[in-house]
Protein backbone atom coordinates (compact mmCIF):
# COMPACT_ATOMS: atom_id res chain seq x y z
CA UNK A 1 0.00 0.00 0.00
CA UNK A 2 2.85 2.57 0.94
CA UNK A 3 4.14 1.29 -2.00
CA UNK A 4 1.67 2.59 -4.39
CA UNK A 5 0.86 5.65 -2.56
CA UNK A 6 4.59 6.32 -3.24
CA UNK A 7 4.42 5.54 -7.13
CA UNK A 8 0.96 8.36 -7.62
CA UNK A 9 3.09 10.83 -5.52
CA UNK A 10 6.11 10.54 -7.33
CA UNK A 11 4.38 11.34 -10.95
CA UNK A 12 2.86 14.65 -9.34
CA UNK A 13 4.75 17.51 -10.97
CA UNK A 14 4.63 19.30 -7.59
CA UNK A 15 7.85 19.43 -5.45
CA UNK A 16 7.73 18.87 -1.42
CA UNK A 17 8.00 22.49 -1.22
CA UNK A 18 5.83 24.17 -3.32
CA UNK A 19 3.81 21.51 -1.82
CA UNK A 20 4.14 22.94 1.99
CA UNK A 21 4.52 26.42 0.99
CA UNK A 22 0.44 26.04 -1.03
CA UNK A 23 -0.92 24.13 1.43
CA UNK A 24 -0.16 26.50 4.30
CA UNK A 25 -1.73 29.23 2.29
CA UNK A 26 -5.00 26.80 1.17
CA UNK A 27 -5.44 25.83 5.01
CA UNK A 28 -5.55 29.31 6.60
CA UNK A 29 -7.07 30.51 3.63
CA UNK A 30 -9.82 28.12 3.89
CA UNK A 31 -10.72 29.23 7.34
CA UNK A 32 -10.83 32.45 6.56
CA UNK A 33 -13.44 31.81 3.48
CA UNK A 34 -15.72 29.33 5.64
CA UNK A 35 -15.90 31.21 8.89
CA UNK A 36 -18.43 34.28 9.60
CA UNK A 37 -17.89 37.75 9.41
CA UNK A 38 -16.67 38.35 13.23
CA UNK A 39 -13.77 35.16 13.03
CA UNK A 40 -13.07 36.82 9.74
CA UNK A 41 -12.73 39.99 11.31
CA UNK A 42 -10.80 38.65 14.49
CA UNK A 43 -8.26 36.43 11.91
CA UNK A 44 -7.23 40.14 10.02
CA UNK A 45 -6.74 41.46 13.06
CA UNK A 46 -4.02 38.89 14.21
CA UNK A 47 -3.09 37.07 10.92
CA UNK A 48 -3.33 39.43 8.41
CA UNK A 49 -0.74 42.61 7.66
CA UNK A 50 -2.11 46.27 7.03
CA UNK A 51 -0.80 49.01 7.82
CA UNK A 52 -2.36 49.28 11.14
CA UNK A 53 -1.88 46.08 12.26
CA UNK A 54 1.82 46.60 11.02
CA UNK A 55 2.95 50.11 12.44
CA UNK A 56 -0.07 51.40 14.74
CA UNK A 57 -0.70 48.02 16.71
CA UNK A 58 3.18 46.59 16.70
CA UNK A 59 1.70 43.35 15.39
CA UNK A 60 4.95 42.35 13.10
CA UNK A 61 4.51 38.93 12.93
CA UNK A 62 1.56 39.49 10.48
CA UNK A 63 4.12 40.60 7.77
CA UNK A 64 4.68 36.84 8.17
CA UNK A 65 1.73 35.40 8.51
CA UNK A 66 -0.42 37.17 6.51
CA UNK A 67 1.49 35.51 3.11
CA UNK A 68 -0.41 32.22 3.77
CA UNK A 69 -3.78 33.82 4.10
CA UNK A 70 -5.62 35.07 0.64
CA UNK A 71 -9.08 36.17 1.06
CA UNK A 72 -9.82 35.65 -2.58
CA UNK A 73 -10.77 32.46 -3.64
CA UNK A 74 -9.91 32.91 -7.18
CA UNK A 75 -6.76 34.04 -6.92
CA UNK A 76 -6.23 31.18 -4.39
CA UNK A 77 -6.84 28.90 -7.15
CA UNK A 78 -4.67 30.65 -9.45
CA UNK A 79 -1.94 30.36 -7.11
CA UNK A 80 -2.86 26.38 -6.75
CA UNK A 81 -2.00 26.16 -10.72
CA UNK A 82 0.84 28.24 -10.65
CA UNK A 83 2.54 26.53 -7.74
CA UNK A 84 1.66 23.17 -9.47
CA UNK A 85 2.96 24.17 -13.03
CA UNK A 86 5.78 26.65 -12.76
CA UNK A 87 7.29 26.91 -9.17
CA UNK A 88 8.37 23.57 -8.87
CA UNK A 89 10.86 24.12 -11.75
CA UNK A 90 12.50 26.57 -9.47
CA UNK A 91 12.83 24.44 -6.31
CA UNK A 92 14.69 21.58 -8.75
CA UNK A 93 17.10 24.03 -9.95
CA UNK A 94 18.26 25.86 -6.55
CA UNK A 95 16.76 22.88 -4.18
CA UNK A 96 14.55 23.14 -1.14
CA UNK A 97 16.78 25.20 1.22
CA UNK A 98 17.47 27.79 -1.24
CA UNK A 99 13.63 27.73 -2.41
CA UNK A 100 12.54 28.61 0.92
CA UNK A 101 14.81 31.60 1.59
CA UNK A 102 13.85 33.19 -2.06
CA UNK A 103 9.47 32.31 -0.60
CA UNK A 104 10.93 33.89 2.82
CA UNK A 105 12.71 36.93 1.61
CA UNK A 106 10.72 38.18 -1.53
CA UNK A 107 7.29 37.69 0.66
CA UNK A 108 8.06 39.51 3.74
CA UNK A 109 10.17 41.91 1.88
CA UNK A 110 6.87 42.85 -0.37
CA UNK A 111 4.33 42.65 2.97
CA UNK A 112 6.74 45.07 4.89
CA UNK A 113 7.27 48.20 1.60
CA UNK A 114 3.32 47.49 1.00
CA UNK A 115 2.56 47.94 4.66
CA UNK A 116 4.98 51.02 4.68
CA UNK A 117 3.91 52.44 1.30
CA UNK A 118 -0.11 52.54 2.74
CA UNK A 119 1.07 53.59 6.15
CA UNK A 120 2.57 57.06 3.83
CA UNK A 121 -0.21 56.93 1.61
CA UNK A 122 -2.98 56.91 4.81
CA UNK A 123 -4.75 53.69 3.48
CA UNK A 124 -4.23 52.09 6.42
CA UNK A 125 -6.95 49.67 6.15
CA UNK A 126 -5.14 47.60 3.02
CA UNK A 127 -4.35 44.02 3.72
CA UNK A 128 -1.09 42.82 1.58
CA UNK A 129 -1.69 39.20 1.95
CA UNK A 130 -1.36 35.84 0.05
CA UNK A 131 1.15 34.15 -1.95
CA UNK A 132 0.87 37.35 -4.97
CA UNK A 133 4.02 38.75 -4.31
CA UNK A 134 6.03 35.60 -4.47
CA UNK A 135 4.28 34.28 -7.70
CA UNK A 136 4.86 37.20 -9.55
CA UNK A 137 8.71 36.92 -7.99
CA UNK A 138 8.79 33.64 -9.27
CA UNK A 139 7.67 34.79 -12.61
CA UNK A 140 10.70 36.85 -12.41
CA UNK A 141 12.78 34.54 -11.40
CA UNK A 142 11.86 32.04 -13.72
CA UNK A 143 12.49 34.80 -16.65
CA UNK A 144 16.06 35.00 -15.58
CA UNK A 145 16.75 31.46 -14.85
CA UNK A 146 14.82 29.99 -17.74
CA UNK A 147 15.31 32.92 -20.33
CA UNK A 148 15.15 30.67 -23.37
CA UNK A 149 13.73 28.13 -22.11
CA UNK A 150 10.69 27.40 -24.35
CA UNK A 151 7.36 27.31 -22.20
CA UNK A 152 3.57 25.91 -23.11
CA UNK A 153 1.85 29.02 -21.09
CA UNK A 154 -1.31 26.57 -20.22
CA UNK A 155 -0.34 24.35 -22.60
CA UNK A 156 -1.85 26.73 -25.38
CA UNK A 157 0.80 29.57 -26.36
CA UNK A 158 4.28 29.00 -26.92
CA UNK A 159 6.96 31.59 -25.53
CA UNK A 160 10.13 31.66 -24.06
CA UNK A 161 10.88 32.22 -20.11
CA UNK A 162 11.72 36.05 -20.57
CA UNK A 163 8.91 36.04 -22.72
CA UNK A 164 6.78 34.63 -20.32
CA UNK A 165 8.15 37.14 -17.72
CA UNK A 166 7.57 40.45 -20.04
CA UNK A 167 3.93 39.12 -20.81
CA UNK A 168 3.04 38.90 -16.76
CA UNK A 169 4.99 42.17 -16.02
CA UNK A 170 2.93 43.96 -18.68
CA UNK A 171 -0.57 42.17 -17.57
CA UNK A 172 0.61 42.93 -13.93
CA UNK A 173 1.34 46.74 -14.79
CA UNK A 174 -2.23 47.10 -16.66
CA UNK A 175 -3.82 45.05 -13.93
CA UNK A 176 -3.06 47.39 -11.43
CA UNK A 177 -2.96 50.81 -13.36
CA UNK A 178 -7.14 49.76 -13.94
CA UNK A 179 -7.74 49.01 -10.44
CA UNK A 180 -5.31 51.97 -8.90
CA UNK A 181 -4.30 49.52 -6.27
CA UNK A 182 -1.22 50.95 -6.00
CA UNK A 183 -0.06 49.36 -2.41
CA UNK A 184 -0.45 45.96 -3.94
CA UNK A 185 1.39 47.23 -6.63
CA UNK A 186 4.25 48.56 -4.57
CA UNK A 187 4.33 45.42 -2.78
CA UNK A 188 4.71 43.54 -5.72
CA UNK A 189 7.24 45.71 -7.61
CA UNK A 190 9.41 45.15 -4.26
CA UNK A 191 8.97 41.31 -4.55
CA UNK A 192 9.75 41.46 -8.54
CA UNK A 193 12.97 43.55 -7.34
CA UNK A 194 13.91 41.29 -4.79
CA UNK A 195 13.78 38.47 -7.27
CA UNK A 196 15.72 39.83 -9.79
CA UNK A 197 18.78 40.39 -7.29
CA UNK A 198 18.47 36.93 -5.38
CA UNK A 199 19.02 35.25 -9.29
CA UNK A 200 21.08 37.56 -10.94
CA UNK A 201 24.75 36.75 -11.12
CA UNK A 202 25.70 39.95 -11.05
CA UNK A 203 23.78 41.74 -7.76
CA UNK A 204 22.99 38.14 -6.29
CA UNK A 205 24.02 38.93 -2.45
CA UNK A 206 25.73 35.14 -1.96
CA UNK A 207 27.40 35.32 -5.14
CA UNK A 208 28.89 38.65 -4.31
CA UNK A 209 29.66 37.45 -0.65
CA UNK A 210 31.45 34.33 -2.31
CA UNK A 211 33.69 36.85 -4.57
CA UNK A 212 34.48 38.78 -2.00
CA UNK A 213 35.97 35.98 0.13
CA UNK A 214 37.44 34.02 -2.80
CA UNK A 215 39.17 37.80 -3.92
CA UNK A 216 40.47 37.58 0.02
CA UNK A 217 41.78 33.85 -0.10
CA UNK A 218 43.36 34.85 -3.18
CA UNK A 219 45.07 37.93 -1.71
CA UNK A 220 46.95 35.42 1.38
CA UNK A 221 47.94 32.83 -1.04
CA UNK A 222 51.97 33.07 -1.92
CA UNK A 223 52.43 31.81 -6.16
CA UNK A 224 54.58 28.73 -5.95
CA UNK A 225 57.19 28.07 -8.59
CA UNK A 226 57.27 24.10 -9.22
CA UNK A 227 55.94 23.46 -5.81
CA UNK A 228 57.73 25.19 -3.51
CA UNK A 229 58.40 28.84 -2.71
CA UNK A 230 61.32 29.97 -4.96
CA UNK A 231 64.61 30.22 -3.07
CA UNK A 232 67.31 32.82 -3.61
CA UNK A 233 70.23 32.08 -5.65
CA UNK A 234 73.13 30.99 -3.42
CA UNK A 235 75.86 33.90 -3.44
CA UNK A 236 79.04 33.42 -4.44
CA UNK A 237 81.41 34.87 -1.55
CA UNK A 238 84.46 34.32 -4.02
CA UNK A 239 83.08 37.07 -6.37
CA UNK A 240 83.93 39.76 -3.31
CA UNK A 241 87.18 38.65 -2.33
CA UNK A 242 90.36 40.44 -2.92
Amino acid sequence: MSGALRSRFSGLRITRGALIILGLEVGLSLVWLVSDRDTRELLDRWLVATPVNVFVHGRVWTLASGVFVERDPVPLLLHALVMWMFVPTLERFWGTARFYRFVAITSLVATAVGCGFGYLIGALGTAVSGLDPFIYAAFVAFGIVYARQPVQFFGVLPLTGRQLMYGILAFLALSIVLSQRWTHGVAYAAAMLAAAVLTSKRWSPVLVWKRWRIARARARLTVMSGGKARSSPPRDEHKWLN
